[in-house]
């Protein structure tokens, strides 16, 4: 229904348009109005011919008051015809757009993503885990893909206390639902830090100071714990499947997954603050 009302808008403005813009469609409707005006007199003078004299002044009187409502239109046809569109149209479309089908899949009550989130908006403050020992981010598997890691800030403190809990409750659904246990790799990042890893490369990063969210403490690279052991390799299948559980619940919390980003960083997860960051 909806389809058939916007044609049918599509069709009475293309014919409104016509009659506006093009003299010969105006000629072709007054010519077939005024046809039919003809007809009708002719038929209202034979069925007149047989009333009285009152009926006939009657009869004159009324075709007279029809023909000055003609000539009215005919003189202010264009105006009508946009009118009538104006008031019929809109109603018309209001009306197929207030039918249920229309919103099926919306019922009018506001879904959070679980219970988890739920207690998240009743107030629920999660608490930070204990601090990793040092020598976990420093093992010859982490260093060979994060060089740089042994210097980053992991102090959840420094975090936005708003991303801090939505991360803290990403890390409880992954554990309790998934069965992989978080590490925060990053957090909170310094402007000095952060202009000396866009020096190392492109593959790194491509932000500058206060080009990152990093520097709001609203942004955290985050990886897996298998046996004690950090795995941050994408190469390994069941970080892979742990990378993208963790973009679908960090996306469900309300956090932008950099795993959807032409250069993609699976662990980095932000939450984006209008104005906050620099161009």
């Amino acid at each position: 229904m909806f389809l058939f009302s916007v044609l049918m808008f599509f069709v009475f403005a293309c014919v409104g348009a016509w009659l506006l813009l093009f003299p010969a469609g105006r000629d072709l409707m007054t010519q077939s109005a005024s046809a039919i005006g003809r007809r009708l007199e002719q038929r209202l003078r034979r069925d007149c011919q047989q009333g009285t004299r009152q009926a006939s002044a009657l009869g004159r009187g009324a075709r007279g008051g029809a023909g000055s409502a003609w000539r009215f239109v005919q003189r202010r046809y264009p105006l009508i015809l946009a009118a009538s569109v104006l008031m019929t149209v809109p109603p018309l479309l209001a009306l197929m757009l207030s039918g249920r089908d229309m919103l099926g899949g919306y019922d009018g009550v506001g879904h959070v993503t679980n219970d988890q989130v739920a207690d998240l908006l009743k107030g629920e403050q999660l608490v930070a885990p204990a601090p990793l020992p040092p020598t976990t981010f420093t093992t010859a598997e982490v260093t060979l893909v994060r060089p740089m890691l042994d210097s980053a800030n992991r102090n959840w403190q420094l975090l936005d206390p708003d991303f801090s809990q939505r991360m803290l409750l990403v890390f409880r659904i992954m554990k309790e639902r998934h069965g992989y246990d978080m590490a925060i790799l990053e957090g909170y990042r310094s402007p000095e830090r952060q202009n000396s890893l866009a020096a190392a490369g492109s593959s790194v990063t491509n932000a500058k100071a206060f080009q990152s969210y990093h520097q709001f403490g609203l942004a955290a690279d985050c990886a897996f714990l298998r046996d004690g052991k950090l795995v941050i390799s994408e190469k390994d299948p069941w970080a892979m499947r742990g990378y993208r559980l963790y973009g679908e619940v960090a996306e469900s919390v309300g956090l932008t997954w950099g795993g959807r980003w032409t250069m993609m960083d699976f662990g980095h997860t932000e939450l984006r603050v209008p104005g906050t960051v620099r161009k």
